[in-house]
């Protein structure tokens, strides 16, 4: 792509492809449905339609089942992982996304392997069960990282997979409006360390650090750093 990303509600920096980006730090008893349907309506296409490169990387050894694509933006990761067997639940709080989500998902031939939800992740939690959880680049000013990491992890089946990939504090690019804002990134120790301290047991697969190149708004070059987590649910709950 030119590097950029398909996941969720996101902090505005570099190019993405990922879901909505943040311009201004909001009121935090703005409307997110309403908050993040104005920063969609800004263009008529947000994002590449690429998917996530680290969702690439992390899923592709993966055996298809069900999967929750949560922060879906306009629906390329949840589009890919269809593509490859998977039977997805793609939730996002924009419902501008969502009908640009649903309307790429029949233009390549993928309408019913695709359940489109929105919903406002600050007051809805997902069912468990799920086989593989994704979360691409969720950082939103209105949710704080731990409490989506926390539902994610919950939703989760034992044996299922928690992929979180999310920009590193340390990694933000010279265009980055929101270097007083790291609060809203994350470590992957930090990831981790939540994680393993809330319900569950688990096995981490990959907790990185990785450099990527990106390319901003003005055609600027520059090596961004995602933080990247994947991790087994060995059990619903803590063992002694």
């Amino acid at each position: 792509m030119t590097h950029q990303h398909d996941g969720g509600a996101h902090l505005h920096g570099e190019i993405h492809d990922s879901g909505a980006h943040l311009h201004s730090n909001p009121d935090q008893d703005a409307d997110p449905a309403q908050f993040w349907d104005e920063v969609y309506r800004e263009k008529a296409k947000r994002w590449s339609g690429n998917p996530n490169p680290q969702l690439i990387a992390e899923a592709k050894g993966l055996a298809p089942g069900t999967a929750l694509d949560l922060g879906c933006g306009e629906g390329a990761d949840a589009i890919w992982l269809a593509q490859h067997g998977w039977t997805v639940t793609a939730v996002d709080v924009s419902a501008v996304a969502l009908e640009r989500a649903e309307a790429h998902a029949v233009d390549v031939g993928l309408p019913d392997r695709i359940t489109w939800l929105q919903r406002n992740f600050g007051s809805w939690h997902p069912e468990a069960g799920f086989d593989l959880v994704s979360s691409q680049f969720l950082h939103s000013p209105l949710l704080p990282w731990r409490d989506f990491l926390a539902s994610a992890a919950a939703a989760v089946a034992p044996g299922g997979t928690l992929l979180v990939v999310g920009h590193h504090p340390d990694g933000l690019t010279p265009w980055s409006g929101h270097k007083d804002m790291k609060d809203k990134f994350f470590t992957p120790e930090d990831l981790v360390e939540a994680l393993t301290n809330g319900p569950g047991t688990w096995r981490i697969n990959v907790a990185d650090s990785r450099e990527r190149a990106v390319t901003g708004p003005d055609g600027q070059h520059a090596t961004t750093i995602d933080s990247v987590l994947r991790a087994t649910r060995t059990s619903g709950a803590h063992t002694s």
